[in-house]
C-alpha cells in the first residue's frame, strides 16, 4: 500500500531560486516581473522559463508596491451571453497576457447603474486600467474614474466626446451603408429590428443611421415598422411577427446584430416565408454561425479581433502612464450573402 506524500511542507520558491535556476541575478527576475517590457526578449523569456518550471508566484502586495501596479485590466461588458463579446474578451486576454497582465472582467446587463458599482468594484481590487463598451455611463461614474486617475478605454463606438480614449467604428455610418445597399436593389418598405436602445449608444446610433439613411431618400421609419427587442432568439422572432402583422409589410428588414437577424430568420421560415424571396433579412457583427446557417445571413463585418487588441494596447500603454493614444476608427464592411434580394416586385411607398 502506498502512503501519499504530503505537499504541505515543500519548499515556497523564491525569488532567489528562480534567479539561481536562471543564471541571472535577482535584480533582472525583479524586472521580469514588474516590467517585462524593459528585458531582451531571449533572457525574459530564460526567467519566464524559470518561473514556470518553479512555480514561483510573486508577493502581489509587495509587486504592487514596488511599481504602484497590479498587473490586472478591468473590463465590463453589458453580457457575455453574446457571442460578439466572447471575441473580445477571448481578444483582450490574448493581448494582456503577452504582456504578462491578467484580466479581470464584469458585467452589467445594460445597465448604468450596475456598470457604475462594478466599475468600483473592480477598482477596489487594483484595477491599472478599465476597458468600457461604448460612451453611455453615467456622468457621476465618469467623474469618479477621473478623480481617481483611472485609465479608461473605451470600445466599439465612433466618434467619441471629447475627453474619452478609445477605438470604435461609426455604428450609424454602418446603418447607413446596408440601407442604401437594399434601396439599390429596389427595397422601399424597409423595417428595423433593433436592440433595446435606452442606455445602449451602440444601438441608438444603428436606428439613427436607418433613420438618416431613408430621409436622404425622402423615405421614414414610421413607428410600426421599429421593433426594439432584447438581443435574444426568442424575443427577434416575436419582433419579427409583430413587423409582419401590418397592412403592408415590409420587403427588408434590418437588424440590430446576428443574433436578432437569425431569430428573424428562423421566424420567417417557421411563417413559411421564403428568404429573401418574401422579404430580405440583415444583420450586423459577422458572427461565425452568420455564413453557416442557410441562406448565408447578409451582415456588417466588425474586426472584432482587430479592434480589442489595440483596446488593450490603449490600456497597457496608459496603465504604464504613456500619454493617451490617439482615437482610432476601424472600417467595418458590408458582407453580401443569401439573405438578401431585389424585392419580388418594385415598391412605391
Amino acid at each position: 500500500m502506498q502512503t501519499a506524500v504530503s505537499t504541505d511542507f515543500l519548499p515556497v520558491p523564491t525569488i532567489s531560486d528562480v534567479a539561481r535556476l536562471a543564471k541571472v541575478s535577482i535584480a533582472t527576475v525583479s524586472r521580469v516581473v514588474n516590467a517585462p517590457e524593459g528585458v531582451r526578449p531571449a533572457l525574459r523569456e530564460r526567467v519566464q522559463a524559470a518561473i514556470v518550471q518553479l512555480g514561483y508566484v510573486p508577493h502581489p502586495g509587495a509587486r504592487t508596491l514596488k511599481s504602484r501596479r497590479t498587473g490586472t485590466i478591468g473590463a465590463i461588458f453589458p453580457t457575455v451571453d453574446n457571442a460578439i463579446f466572447a471575441t473580445a474578451i477571448n481578444a483582450l486576454q490574448q493581448r494582456l497576457a503577452a504582456d504578462n497582465h491578467q484580466l479581470l472582467i464584469a458585467t452589467s446587463g445594460y445597465d448604468p447603474a450596475v456598470e457604475a458599482r462594478q466599475a468600483l468594484n473592480l477598482l477596489t481590487r487594483g484595477v491599472d486600467a478599465l476597458v468600457l463598451c461604448g460612451c453611455a455611463q453615467s456622468a457621476p461614474l465618469i467623474d469618479r474614474l477621473k478623480a481617481r486617475g483611472v485609465p479608461v478605454v473605451h470600445v466599439m463606438t465612433w466618434p467619441l466626446p471629447v475627453g474619452m480614449t478609445g477605438v470604435g467604428f461609426d455604428n450609424a455610418r454602418a446603418m447607413h451603408q446596408v440601407v442604401r445597399y437594399l434601396l439599390d436593389m429596389g427595397h422601399r418598405r424597409i423595417a428595423m429590428l433593433a436592440g433595446v436602445t435606452k442606455d445602449n449608444d451602440r444601438a441608438r446610433a444603428r436606428v439613427q443611421g436607418v433613420r438618416q439613411a431613408l430621409a436622404a431618400h425622402r423615405l421614414t421609419l414610421p413607428a410600426e415598422r421599429l421593433v426594439e427587442r432584447p438581443y435574444g432568439l426568442a424575443p427577434a422572432r416575436e419582433g419579427l411577427r409583430q413587423l409582419l402583422q401590418v397592412k403592408s409589410p415590409p420587403t427588408a428588414v434590418v437588424c440590430g446584430n446576428d443574433v436578432l437577424a437569425l431569430g428573424a430568420l428562423l421566424e420567417a421560415q417557421h411563417l413559411g416565408l421564403q428568404v429573401p424571396r418574401d422579404v430580405s433579412i440583415v444583420g450586423f457583427d459577422d458572427l461565425e454561425m452568420a455564413s453557416h446557417v442557410q441562406p448565408g445571413l447578409t451582415t456588417v463585418q466588425v474586426p472584432s479581433q482587430t479592434m480589442w487588441h489595440r483596446a488593450a494596447d490603449y490600456a497597457l500603454a496608459m496603465a504604464r502612464g504613456d500619454a493617451p493614444p490617439a482615437n482610432h476608427e476601424v472600417e467595418v464592411s458590408l458582407v453580401v450573402r443569401g439573405s438578401t434580394a431585389p424585392p419580388r416586385r418594385p415598391v412605391r411607398d
